[in-house]
């Protein structure tokens, strides 16, 4: 960055050239307008006017149509039906492995391998129980706060 201080301005203008006072600009000569647009500029008095906004609208006549209180009523029964038969598909295609697995009973001291997180301890320890819920009971029994274990850590787990 260059700093300027006032003489090198002086310097420099005094550099520039001037027009001379005698010459003066005559009628003749063309004097440029405010506005460098290439329309021309539009008067001060004169209103805009707005030609549209440029997206279609369609011309036809949009009455609203009462709905009757049959049709709603129809109609939340059928969202009724819908979310119950909807409850039904999802109570009767649930997981059946982990209800009928029960959760170990026996408990054991095992340590944490490296990489292995508390579900795979879980899988690891008791491969026929649920790991959702091992994991679970694995974290009650050693009130940990969160599912993150370190490599070496030892924990009480349920085996089996």
């Amino acid at each position: 960055m260059t700093v300027i201080d006032d003489r090198q301005l002086v310097e420099w203008f005094a550099d520039c050239p001037r027009p001379s006072p005698s010459v003066r600009r005559t009628a003749s000569a063309p004097v440029r307008p405010r506005s460098y647009r290439p329309t021309p500029a539009r008067p001060a008095v004169a209103p805009l006017r707005y030609r549209g906004t440029g997206v279609a609208v369609s011309n036809a006549s949009h009455t609203r149509r009462p709905v009757s209180t049959a049709v709603t009523i129809s109609l939340a029964g059928l969202a009724a039906l819908i979310t119950l038969w909807l409850g039904s598909l999802a109570h009767l295609s649930g997981d059946r492995s982990a209800a009928s697995a029960p959760t170990p009973d026996q408990l054991a001291v095992v340590q944490v391998q490296a990489g292995e997180t508390l579900q795979q301890l879980a899988a690891r320890v008791a491969p026929g129980a649920s790991a959702v819920q091992i994991a679970e009971r694995i974290r009650d029994l050693n009130k940990l706060d969160s599912a993150a274990v370190d490599a070496g850590q030892t924990l009480i787990a349920p085996i089996g």
